[in-house]
């Protein structure tokens, strides 16, 4: 078996898969992270490898865990990954992205993928049919647009993530649920319709904390999976053992 571990920003996502099908998931926040690997490695015995990769901070003593209870495999911007690599500053590319353009370059071989992870940020990364990341784009999500609203205001008060009844708000509250929900959908949409423009076969995989929220409103044909970075995970580790 496999535990597979993402801290992201702001949470830690967690997954145990056994011969590719997944077993578990949880998520938790930082403080609660040696606590929660415990359990798992006690309710899951036959854990014998683990995965992990960070782009937030993490104890040291969770890493000691996990290198004593299993054969971990750190993800970072050093490992041998199934794609070349063409952004300008690859050493800057977070490894959140290049474990997401790994599981979409695995999982979707040949063809052009785009990938989209909407969570505190929401991520554009962009993989040919050849293999070649290109890189892609990053902006606010809804998180941090509905707080953005509210801190450099004087009068904006903050919401948290909710379906606008109408496109047009006949109030404060309904008019900040439009303006962010409308703008990252639009948003999301031209950023697929530019690509397909250049690239007219494409997959799309969206994925994140938001994906559910926003494949019922995403007009564009889509793959929604909120567990594709630990399928990727996943993935990308059994490709760094086997071409180690």
């Amino acid at each position: 078996m496999l535990l597979a571990i993402d801290v992201g920003n702001t949470r830690i996502k967690v997954a145990v898969f056994e011969k590719h099908t997944l077993l578990f998931q949880d998520v938790f926040v930082k403080e609660e992270a040696r606590k929660k690997i415990e359990n798992i490695f006690k309710n899951f015995s036959e854990i014998t490898e683990s995965v992990f990769s960070s782009v937030g901070k993490i104890e040291n003593d969770v890493l000691e865990l996990l290198q004593k209870s299993s054969r971990l495999n750190v993800i970072s911007s050093e490992t041998n990954f199934p794609f070349e690599n063409k952004y300008a500053t690859p050493k800057t590319l977070g490894v959140d992205r290049m474990v997401l353009a790994s599981g979409a370059t695995l999982l979707y071989p040949n063809q052009n993928r785009l990938i989209i992870d909407a969570g505190t940020c929401i991520t554009y990364d962009f993989v040919t049919a050849e293999d070649v990341y290109l890189g892609g784009a990053i902006s606010p999500g809804f998180r941090l647009r509905y707080e953005a609203l509210h801190n450099y205001t004087a009068k904006l008060p903050l919401l948290t993530l909710e379906q606008p009844e109408h496109f047009i708000g006949n109030s404060t509250d309904s008019s900040i649920h439009s303006g962010v929900v409308n703008g990252i959908i639009n948003e999301i949409e031209g950023f697929i319709n530019r690509y397909r423009e250049q690239y007219q076969v494409l997959t799309v995989i969206l994925t994140g904390g938001d994906a559910e929220f926003l494949a019922k409103n995403i007009k564009n044909t889509i793959f929604a999976n909120s567990n594709f970075l630990l399928e990727s995970l996943e993935a990308i580790h059994h490709y760094t053992i086997d071409n180690d």
